[in-house]
């Protein structure tokens, strides 16, 4: 049999394990699933016939090794940055890897060796990067072969509760990896492209410059702009285009109040908090507003912020709780952002029965024969429950469908690769439709960000 090796077996590989185990008999599969936690891995192969579970540290070399060596394809479904110990191991060991994950630069550097030992590493093909990449190329590409030229291009994406579950006054629980959303746009401002000239937005700026996007069935949603939108510029092959922006995409309102965490400091992650552990949840709040000795924490925050009395994002800071004098940090030597995570983890964690969404809006404006046009294309997603999410859907279907077209020599294109070509996208895209990941094109009128045309 083919044996199959999945390092990882986190929130996002529920999908991929069950698709392999689905396909294992036709496919003449034998799928190991490695992890430090093996319950989890058990849980999640369920003593299928054509599975083995297996405790793996990636960090212990001779475990790591022994397990490359054994498989005929390795797929990582590590953090990130834990990819390259692995990859480095499938060249020494000559094995094909796929990840979900962005192309680092050490990724990269091993494009040569992956070439000349005719080896296939496929990255980025999750949802986030993946699916993003591949619906987008599918439809630049038809554009172009009709004879158009690319002038506009936007994408966003968006993790969400369902709208059964979307149950506060923020519209939004934790569906991924709640660190990555309390630093979300941290680093360096946002920059883009819009009708030919650069733009930037810094973080301070970053939650109140956002736009609507309307998905039929859904309602009305907005987003703000990812760190760099121009870099998949080349890529993508759009050297031409006017506008190119990407945003993550969030329920109208969120962003806003955001803002007013991020305004306070409440995101930074460069600094440490005397005496965290001690802290209430209202002292928190308090240590980043002045002094008075006769105003109430909740008429400091109002303050500060411009905050009328009768303003409805008054109720969402309300309903995180962060006045609670008795909620307390327990967090030794926290970040403030670290401390926040925790505070609205009390209440955006989701509860067992809730069901998340994944979202995703392209924008495509376009010339040909001297007359302008725009394609919109959607794709929304539903979990079924908490193993089986939407999120582990879109990354780990893409990544198991590449690894079994690897396998199988249907993509043979040698080095570190992006799901952007045809031979990749097509099929899997085809496929993703019988598993409800579909994409809604519509024509609209193109009006670019300059309908006047000044």
């Amino acid at each position: 049999m083919r044996n199959i090796l999945v390092i990882g077996s986190g929130k996002s590989a529920s999908y991929l394990i069950k698709y392999l185990l689905d396909k294992s008999e036709t496919e003449n599969l034998h799928i190991t699933v490695g992890d430090l936690d093996k319950e989890n891995v058990l849980k999640l192969t369920n003593n299928h016939k054509n599975s083995t579970a297996i405790t793996l540290d990636v960090f212990n070399e001779k475990s790591r090794v022994d397990a490359v060596k054994a498989a005929d394809m390795v797929i990582s479904m590590l953090p990130a940055r834990f990819h390259i110990e692995v990859a480095k191991d499938c060249i020494t060991y000559n094995k094909n890897m796929v990840t979900a994950s962005y192309v680092s630069d050490e990724m990269q550097a091993l494009d040569a060796q992956a070439k000349e030992k005719g080896l296939v590493f496929m990255n980025e093909i999750g949802v986030d990067p993946g699916i993003d990449h591949m619906s987008a190329m599918q439809v630049i590409d038809r554009i172009k072969a009709e004879g158009g030229k690319l002038i506009l291009f936007e994408s966003f994406t968006g993790g969400l509760v369902a709208p059964e579950s979307d149950n506060n006054l923020w519209n939004y629980k934790f569906t991924w990896n709640p660190r990555n959303v309390v630093l979300a746009g941290q680093g360096s401002a946002a920059k883009f492209l819009q009708e030919g000239t650069y733009k930037y937005i810094p973080y301070n700026r970053l939650f109140r410059r956002t736009e609507f996007l309307e998905v039929d069935g859904f309602g009305r949603f907005e987003a703000y702009a990812n760190r760099d939108s121009l870099k998949y510029q080349d890529i993508y092959g759009l050297d031409d285009v006017k506008t190119l922006y990407r945003g993550t995409i969030r329920r109208v309102g969120f962003s806003r109040a955001w803002n007013v965490f991020a305004a306070l400091g409440m995101t930074d992650d460069s600094y440490t908090i005397d005496d965290s552990e001690n802290m209430s949840y209202r002292d928190f709040v308090n240590s980043f507003l002045p002094y008075s000795p006769t105003d109430s924490v909740e008429i400091k925050f109002r303050h500060a912020l411009k905050i009328d009395q009768d303003d409805i994002i008054w109720d969402k800071f309300e309903e995180v709780d962060i006045f609670s004098p008795t909620k307390m940090v327990n967090l030794e030597k926290a970040t403030p952002a670290q401390i926040l995570q925790k505070i609205l983890m009390d209440s955006w964690t989701l509860d067992p029965t809730d069901k998340d969404m994944i979202v995703m809006y392209h924008k495509f404006g376009y010339e040909l024969n001297d007359k302008k046009y725009q394609i919109d294309a959607t794709m929304v997603t539903l979990g079924e429950d908490q193993t089986y999410t939407a999120m582990a859907k879109t990354v780990g279907l893409p990544v198991a469908m590449a690894a079994m077209a690897i396998l199988n020599k249907k993509i043979t294109t040698p080095g570190v690769l992006r799901p952007i070509n045809k031979e990749v996208y097509q099929p899997i895209l085809e496929e993703l439709e019988n598993y409800g990941v579909i994409f809604k094109e519509k024509k609209v009128p193109y009006l670019g960000y300059n309908p006047l045309h000044v």
